[in-house]
């Protein structure tokens, strides 16, 4: 059995995600899991497909042929052990909207050694001012040794120089 990890990206139109689930179960393929959107009129996509490994020469040979989309196959590598992340974190932004505010907060999360395991934004228009207002939600990952005070700290020092409101909250497992 192999893992299979597809990216795809096209012109959005109504029928794409079933012309893609049907090429992939007509060649053996199982979708296990997706995440997709539509911006600025493209589809995009990345979904884990798992095949028989007499299936996958010709799974990936009918995904190269697919002209509705430009996909990309990796083999995926299958975590055994500890990924070392035990914490689960939800990280949610709401300011005006201005260049670079994803970096900087990606530069915080990184130096304590923050994991972005899912990152969603977009940008609204404020209800009375009408300027452009960018929200970000994200779902991050972090090891036991982290130091959620001093990361609350950074966050909260960027957010008075970014002028906006971040919020993050430690999940706690049942």
């Amino acid at each position: 059995m192999q893992s299979l990890v597809l990216t795809a990206i096209g012109s959005d139109r109504p029928g794409l995600v079933e012309a893609l689930a049907t090429l992939i179960s007509s060649k053996g393929g199982n979708w296990l899991e997706s995440s997709m959107a539509q911006l600025a009129g493209q589809f995009a996509g990345i979904l884990r497909v798992d095949v028989a490994d007499a299936d996958a020469d010709a799974l990936m040979a009918a995904l190269e042929a697919f002209e509705a989309l430009k996909i990309t196959v990796t083999h995926a590598t299958e975590t055994t052990g500890e990924s070392g992340y035990s914490r689960k974190l939800h990280l949610s932004l709401v300011g005006q909207d201005r260049v670079g505010i994803v970096r900087e907060v990606s530069q915080v999360l990184a130096r304590h050694e923050v994991n972005v395991e899912e990152l969603n934004t977009m940008t609204s228009s404020a209800p009375m001012s009408g300027e452009t207002l960018f929200h970000a939600k994200a779902s991050l990952q972090a090891g036991g040794g982290l130091d959620a005070g001093a990361l609350k700290q950074d966050l909260e020092a960027l957010s008075n120089d970014l002028i906006v409101d971040i919020t993050l909250d430690e999940l706690v497992s049942i």
